[in-house]
């Protein structure tokens, strides 16, 4: 066992100072390790994060069966009904999001649905409506929009096309 650079695999070690390792398309990364576009980063948890880099501009309706993170720009609509929605620090959005969890680190500019719990930190932006059962605001972001707390697929379900649901203003 090696005291410096040792990752903890009975392999053999990388000599200091040289390239990191990049993961093939035939494996996923190791947890923590770095990530690049369009490749899957494997949490803490154990679960796979679908990442769009920086320089990605998707257009369209994005949906999926996993979680995913934002770093690039999206314009369209995001659709995560099970799963888990991550708008980066460098991420921008311009779309109707609806997913399990939300955390919004970059801009958002759209509607903001989700199931289970939405957060909003620090330097997080919204420009649209918030429905969600628990919400996160941390101090420093920003909120222009109406906020709606409850189960908002609930509220959907119940709403009838003859009684539209009343806008607060």
């Amino acid at each position: 066992m090696s005291l410096f650079g040792s990752s903890g695999r009975n392999d053999e070690r990388t000599p200091a100072g040289a390239p990191e390792a990049v993961p093939t398309a035939a494996g996923a990364p190791e947890a923590g390790s770095r990530s690049r576009t369009g490749v899957r980063e494997t949490k803490a948890g154990g679960n796979e994060v679908a990442i769009l880099g920086q320089s990605i501009l998707f257009k369209g309706d994005l949906s999926g069966d996993e979680d995913l993170e934002i770093e690039g720009r999206v314009e369209g609509q995001i659709k995560l009904p099970n799963h888990q929605l991550t708008v980066g620090a460098h991420g921008r959005v311009a779309a109707q999001v609806e997913a399990k969890n939300v955390i919004v680190i970059g801009r958002v500019a759209g509607d903001v649905i989700a199931s289970e719990r939405i957060e909003i930190q620090a330097t997080g932006v919204v420009d649209g409506d918030i429905h969600a059962p628990r919400l996160l605001i941390q101090e420093g972001a920003v909120v222009n929009g109406n906020i709606e707390m409850g189960d908002a697929q609930a509220k959907a379900a119940t709403a009838s096309p003859a009684e539209p649901a009343r806008k607060t203003g």
